[in-house]
């Protein structure tokens, strides 16, 4: 594995390291969750330049369905980013506190409360559609040759069961309100304990990477017996 690539996946892995993190913002402190906030947004200007080529490709080829639905997700988590940082320079009270005072508070903390949840799901979608390449760049790492179909089964079985974990985390923590933003502040429970919150919140992840990463295997499978039947 080349020094380009041990960078790319050192940058994801931080990113996927940071959104965790942030979506605890009470189980940090305000001052944390500021400093990680600016450091998310540092990585992710990083993961496009390490990812420029792209945008390269972005007007040439053919679009699919999987290629427009990859390239929506993107676009939105770009929207959702500057929209971050705005709402989150705009709320600030330690790492941009210098900065003069910005009106509508009550709006910037709106578009963060959705931006947060609807990033969240979306970037955890995004690693999903990329799952294949994860994979693959992590069994360069240990240099594992082959996987068996028990393998395969085995990661299926374990997936299925976190994807439904997550789903049981998604609707106990009430994301649907704050998706919809159903209301201005989310329900913080500051006693909660930080092993069983990343547990939920990496199977909540866990579930989207599922249906994603499946999603896209069902699909290349029915493509493939339908170009076969022709």
């Amino acid at each position: 594995m080349n020094f380009k690539t041990v960078i790319k996946l050192s940058v994801d892995i931080l990113m996927t390291l940071a959104l965790l993190f942030l979506m605890g913002y009470h189980l940090w402190g305000e001052s944390l969750h500021e400093w990680l906030g600016t450091g998310m947004f540092l990585l992710f200007i990083a993961h496009h330049i390490l990812n420029r080529y792209w945008c390269k490709t972005l007007f040439g080829g053919s679009y699919n369905i999987m290629r427009i639905t990859t390239l929506c997700i993107d676009v939105f988590i770009l929207l959702i980013m500057l929209a971050q940082m705005y709402s989150g320079v705009a709320m600030s009270r330690h790492v941009f506190d210098f900065l003069p005072s910005f009106s509508g508070i009550s709006l910037a903390r709106q578009v963060h409360i959705l931006g947060a949840y609807w990033g969240y799901i979306l970037m955890s979608l995004h690693l999903g559609l990329h799952w294949n390449m994860i994979l693959g760049m992590s069994r360069k790492i240990i240099k594992m040759k082959n996987k068996s179909k028990l393998c395969s089964i085995s990661a299926f079985i374990a997936g299925l069961i976190i994807a439904g974990y997550g789903v049981w985390a998604f609707i106990r923590r009430d994301f649907m309100t704050y998706l919809l933003l159903k209301s201005e502040f989310v329900f913080m429970d500051y006693s909660e304990s930080k092993i069983l919150f990343t547990i939920d919140y990496i199977a909540l992840m866990g579930s989207c990477i599922f249906i994603a990463h499946y999603g896209t295997k069902i699909r290349y499978k029915l493509r493939k017996k339908s170009e076969v039947s022709r």
